[in-house]
């Protein structure tokens, strides 16, 4: 069941994928999916707008057929699916050097009725992989090997998006129209991967403790922004899956209060590559558990 729902994930990611390339950034946005709960429509909505914004109706296509995986599933309340809902919508607009330039450009239009924010200029500080992952694979590749060969794959950049300028305008609308390859991009696959393994996870817990299953789904919460911040967050948001909510589910590891062991989990990571502290805790919480199954 799992297997099929990510092939259909994957098809339907290739079709959304190829559709943009032909232009279809535009288009209708999709109908709200039947059997919604009613509290959840305005939620959708939004995430709907959103991604119609930020790739076009494909995308947000997309974020349709993944929430109708879930619709009318046992042990998923109205507001866990609404929280569920505004949570991917939200990491499906992942923050990159297009989606930066989207919003330097939006925040310098004249609000209506408003007067114009006063033009500004942001730097932000990327990885140098993690720019070249925002370029479609086939160039990306090539590039990035070359990098871990010369050993600079982690040099810091700084970028400017700056509204100061027309110069400075046009680069950023160049910046933003880069959107319709961002599908092919390095960092969308590792970003479609994330996001479906999240839901399995949610799929699981639903399946197997219930009652953790909004924990689960405010782990989301855990991966923002962009260079260190947000490969520190995913970093240990995998570690925390593969720890601890992984092998309880596959029954290798018996925790019965798996919301209880996300949340200690969560409180000990820190901004620490070596995640000395996460790790530590993680190994306490599966001898605690292993013990009392002993016991």
């Amino acid at each position: 069941m799992a297997k099929a729902a990510t092939v259909a994930s994957v098809v339907s990611s290739l079709r959304y994928l190829f559709s943009d390339f032909i232009g279809d950034e535009g288009g209708d946005p999709p109908a709200l999916p039947d059997g919604l709960p009613d509290c959840a429509g305005a939620i959708v909505s939004s995430g709907i707008a959103l991604l119609m914004d930020y790739q076009g109706a494909g995308y947000a296509q997309l974020y349709v057929d993944r929430l109708k995986r879930f619709i009318g599933r046992p042990a998923l309340d109205a507001a866990l699916f609404g929280e569920m809902a505004r949570l991917m919508a939200l990491r499906m607009s992942y923050e990159d050097p297009m989606r930066i330039a989207q919003l330097k450009l939006a925040e310098a239009a004249t609000p209506a009725g408003g007067a114009p924010v006063r033009p500004g200029e942001d730097i932000k500080k990327f990885r140098l992989d993690e720019l070249i992952g925002a370029l479609p694979a086939a160039v990306a590749e090539p590039v990035l090997d070359g990098l871990e060969w010369l050993g600079r794959t982690h040099q810091p950049v700084a970028i400017s998006f700056s509204t100061a300028s027309r110069w400075g305008i046009r680069r950023l609308k160049i910046e933003a129209g880069l959107r319709r390859w961002r599908l092919f991009s390095i960092r969308y696959g590792k970003e479609r991967q994330w996001v479906e393994r999240w839901l399995h996870m949610i799929s699981r817990c639903l399946q197997k403790q219930p009652m953790a299953a909004a924990a689960m789904v405010q782990t989301a919460t855990m991966i923002q922004g962009y260079g260190d911040v947000y490969r520190q967050g995913l970093a240990d948001w995998h570690a925390i899956i593969d720890g601890l909510a992984k092998p309880t589910f596959d029954g290798d590891l018996p925790l019965t209060d798996l919301a209880a062991a996300l949340a200690e989990a969560r409180a000990a990571a820190a901004p620490d590559p070596r995640q000395a502290a996460l790790k530590r805790a993680i190994a306490e919480i599966r001898a605690r558990a292993l013990a009392a199954a002993a016991s």
